[in-house]
């Protein structure tokens, strides 16, 4: 069997960054041969095999034939004579179709290490119009490889200007685009995601909530970074700093998606983004099909953000409604996650990158000392229904309202 190492495992090899999975191409075998030596089949549109020792992805060599729009438009050919070259020409970006045989040769047809080694995304051939994925694949790329300096290059960025002109990514389907956007909010820059899109004039088709923030202004005094799409990438990029969670990453970036629905006249003032916000949020969580575990702390960070930023100046009591809101009595609640995108919002600014909040450590421990009151008092009382939320309340409020007034006297 002729099996090369293809795709990431090769290019992640070459930038010294740990491979997780790898991908081999078989030359020359078909299904009944793979069968035959041990490897269980699994592919459903190709044939894609196990191996039965390590369990890696072996795929027969393939072509594929453009038959109709959108992503599933292919008819693919595989067969013993499909030769290596033919199936790395297939592939979307030179640096991803590179192959290595299994003593560490490289056989890279395209100049893939080259543009490897200047950081370029290249694609390897016109066929690369023909899967709109593909778009949404590069702005990942982009995301992970932002810090080592990779650009676009310019007869990439102009073919991809050229398919969303012709209305490929009219045919996007929300599962591949939810997909690719949470893998690109696990990435070390998703904000390049982003960008990177916008650079092809794709955001604005694939994700319009964002793209309508660019060009919104904000006061300059609080925001010197003032465009709004500008400030939510750079929130974006902090939330990625401060949490692993994809779920906090997406609630940095919706955060402000009310600032766009702001009339004009009452620009660059924002008020009542928070609730504008909640129908957009809503609608683009519908459209992508977005996990309702995203689409909850979304919620709560877009409505409540300014109360954390706020927190100093707020009642006991709003903070303690606040505090029920993000479930801070139990053990799966909201709380942190909530200050870390809240955090990330304050920091998303031009020169407040390495500003301190303490309202993080404040929410924490507000929610701490809500979460150890004692309630048992209550439950003795004559109380009914509603009168014993109250009163439980009630007991909350004035432990936080102690608590604060400690904190202030500290200070």
């Amino acid at each position: 069997m002729k099996a090369y190492l293809v795709g990431g495992a090769v290019r992640d090899k070459l930038l010294n960054y740990p491979v997780k999975e790898k991908d081999w191409v078989v030359i020359g075998e078909t299904p009944e041969s793979m069968v035959a030596q041990g490897f269980k089949p699994v592919g459903k549109d190709f044939p894609v095999f196990l191996h039965p020792q390590t369990h890696d992805e072996y795929a027969l060599a393939r072509t594929e034939r453009k038959t109709a729009p959108g992503y599933r438009g292919f008819v693919v050919h595989a067969s013993p004579d499909v030769t290596l070259e033919q199936d790395l020409i297939r592939r979307d970006l030179t640096i991803n179709a590179m192959a290595m045989t299994e003593d560490g040769e490289l056989i890279d047809p395209f100049n893939g290490r080259q543009d490897l080694e200047n950081r370029v995304f290249r694609h390897v051939s016109p066929a690369f119009s023909e899967d709109p994925v593909r778009i949404l694949r590069l702005a990942r790329f982009a995301a992970r490889y932002a810090h080592l300096g990779f650009t676009l290059a310019p007869e990439t960025r102009q073919l991809m200007l050229e398919m969303v002109e012709n209305g490929e990514t009219d045919y996007l389907v929300a599962e591949r685009v939810w997909a690719e956007l949470n893998k690109a909010l696990q990435e070390k820059t998703p904000s390049a995601f982003f960008y990177t899109l916008r650079e092809c004039q794709a955001l604005a088709s694939v994700f319009p909530e964002i793209d309508q923030l660019f060009g919104v202004p904000q006061p300059p005094q609080y925001h010197p970074e003032i465009d709004t799409g500008v400030h939510v990438l750079m929130v974006l990029d902090q939330a990625a700093l401060l949490s692993e969670k994809a779920e906090v990453r997406f609630a940095a970036l919706c955060h402000d998606l009310g600032k766009a629905k702001t009339p004009r006249d009452k620009w660059p003032s924002h008020h009542g983004h928070e609730q504008l916000g909640v129908p957009v949020l809503e609608q683009f969580c519908k459209r992508l099909r977005v996990p309702k575990s995203f689409k909850a702390l979304s919620l709560l960070v877009m409505q409540y953000h300014t109360h954390c930023h706020r927190i100093f100046d707020l009642k006991s009591a709003t903070l303690v409604d606040l505090l029920q809101k993000l479930g801070a009595t139990r053990q799966d609640n909201h709380v942190d996650d909530f200050a870390k995108a809240c955090e990330a919002d304050m920091k998303g600014r031009k020169g407040f990158e390495q500003r301190d909040y303490p309202q993080r450590r404040i929410l924490l421990k507000a929610a701490e000392v809500m979460a150890n009151v004692d309630v048992q008092e209550v439950m003795q009382r004559e109380l009914k229904g509603a009168q014993i939320g109250e009163a439980i309340r009630q007991l909350r409020i004035k432990a936080v309202k102690h608590f604060l007034q400690t904190e202030k006297s500290q200070d």
